[in-house]
């Protein structure tokens, strides 16, 4: 018999992890959206189907990009499904950014083919007014000059068909620009998106056939890479089009939903909303978090309410997805104090000190990371992709943090969101704690604006409680009563709303223009 060993296997591409899951749960109910369902084998067969009709489209063979502008909806996991068997690299594109946007970002990958959603046809329209020579495939309604995909798809056959597949070939691409206004287009891999659902898997959550995870935020962001587990447990996913609070309330109830993934935004509308102490959770297991930091205020009420045995706390990003760190529910606590987890088993985690070495336990520095899951570069973009991703497998996160002496991790700030006061260094995230702690602080943010003086003055934004008549007076003293004098803001503006990116983080970028102009 001969020996085992020798070179590492291969892992599981995303397209093997797909086929696995078709195979072993045909008959299960895979997407739930409103009143309609699809099983695995519908699911499966919609997927061959759309790949056999786009690879049929003129200009589109394995390899090329295609945007897809697409809302959530019944056909959003057949449609990645179907770019991942075909061999297409999907630019998805986040329906709530202009036209203008769609447009660069679409040029900078060189995009000539979208799939257009129902409800989006006249934003495509515009679209091609920018890019003329952007082909269009519809989903839905019929469309000038458009290749009818829907209709296409339900002609051909639902047998899978072979190809080669390459670990390193690019399947998904997807723009982060962070708060810097930077453009970056992040590229995942066959290998790389599996090793994604492999980490949600490991660190996360493993569901049962039984669970159901619901998904009100946009499916092309970290919602979207809990499907494929969801899949290969044959789970379901259950979709809502946008998030609306009692709805969200009522499906937890009407679907027995397991898991959910929350950002601040949304899990503050919940907490607020007058339907949520009846809103029987019993089935909930997993509250997860983790795509903008918390508010401690805001964690503490509702894990007072929900209790902290169902909150898991994640720390990742975009070109290290999903988990670099994992908080579990038995240290929740913890995140009050601005912990973040402890470094996920199968991601290698260090702290750099400004020289590039290693630092010590309880020195502050840039965190980077070496994991299968990471993306493979920036498309087109060689200065910014050695400068963030080394020859040897180590992502710079510029993300700053500190690791305690039993490994637990905790976040400062982005180093392009740290603020230079008088010669001190502020990280943004520690003063927004110290403001939201507040009892009439509802939202805040805190960035640098140039200043004379200080270089950068520390000003925050704030947005109070419907009842809340506190002054900027109150609230620089109350900072002062926790954080050193220095990071006190300078200046604190009364706002109704804070800027957000499309996915609901805070928008500093945006904020600093708008703070800026008003002196």
């Amino acid at each position: 018999m001969p020996a085992l060993g020798g070179a590492m296997a291969r892992q599981p591409l995303t397209v093997e992890l797909i086929a696995r899951g078709a195979l072993h749960h045909a008959d299960r109910v895979a997407v739930t959206f409103g009143t309609e369902s699809l099983t695995v084998k519908q699911v499966d067969a919609a997927s061959w189907q759309l790949a056999r009709a786009m690879l049929t489209t003129p200009g589109i063979a394995a390899g090329t990009p295609v945007g897809l502008l697409l809302d959530n909806g019944l056909a959003s996991v057949p449609m990645d499904f179907a770019c991942a068997r075909a061999g297409i690299n999907r630019v998805p594109l986040n329906s709530r950014l202009s036209v203008t946007e769609h447009a660069q970002m679409l040029d900078e990958v060189q995009v000539r083919h979208i799939v257009v959603g129902p409800g989006l046809e006249e934003h495509a329209l515009q679209l091609t007014e920018h890019l003329p020579d952007l082909k269009l495939m519809s989903l839905g309604s019929s469309m000038p000059k458009a290749v009818p995909l829907g209709e296409a798809a339900a002609k051909e056959s639902v047998a899978p068909f072979e190809r080669s597949v390459d670990p390193d070939e690019v399947i998904l691409t997807l723009f982060t620009s962070g708060t810097t206004g930077t453009l970056k287009a992040a590229r995942h891999t066959q290998a790389s998106y599996a090793s994604v659902a492999r980490n949600v898997m490991l660190n996360l959550l493993d569901p049962n056939p039984e669970d159901a995870m619901l998904h009100a935020a946009s499916l092309i962001h970290a919602s979207g890479v809990f499907v494929l587990p969801f899949w290969l447990r044959g789970a379901r996913t259950v979709i809502h089009s946008g998030f609306d609070p009692e709805a969200f309330l009522n499906a937890l109830m009407a679907e027995r939903i397991t898991a959910i993934n929350l950002v601040p935004t949304m899990l503050a509308a919940l907490l607020d909303h007058p339907n949520f102490q009846s809103t029987d959770v019993s089935s909930l297991r997993n509250v997860i978090y983790g795509a903008s930091p918390m508010p401690p205020k805001l964690l503490e009420r509702a894990m007072d309410a929900w209790g902290s045995h169902r909150f898991w706390q994640y720390y990742g990003q975009t070109e290290a997805p999903l988990c670099i760190a994992v908080l579990r529910p038995e240290d929740q606590r913890l995140a009050l104090s601005g912990v973040a987890g402890v470094p996920c088993p199968d991601v290698e985690l260090r702290i750099l000190t400004a020289d590039g070495d290693t630092a010590p336990n309880g020195v502050v520095g840039e965190i980077a990371v070496r994991t299968a899951s990471a993306v493979d570069g920036y498309h087109d973009a060689p200065t910014l992709t050695a400068s963030t991703f080394a020859a040897d497998g180590w992502v710079r996160t510029r993300d700053i943090g500190v690791l305690d002496e039993r490994g637990f991790l905790t976040l400062k700030d982005r180093t392009s969101d740290m603020i230079v006061t008088g010669g001190y260094n502020v990280y943004p995230l520690e003063v927004e704690n110290a403001l939201s702690a507040h009892p009439q602080v509802r939202e805040c943010c805190v960035v640098g604006i140039p200043d004379d003086r200080w270089v950068e003055a520390v000003v925050a934004a704030v947005v109070l409680r419907g009842d809340g008549d506190t002054t900027e007076a109150e609230l620089q003293e109350f900072v002062g009563t926790t954080l050193a004098s220095y990071k006190k803001p300078k200046r604190i503006v009364f706002v109704s709303t804070i800027p957000k990116t499309a996915v609901g983080k805070l928008n500093r970028r945006v904020l600093r223009e708008e703070l800026g102009a008003v002196r």
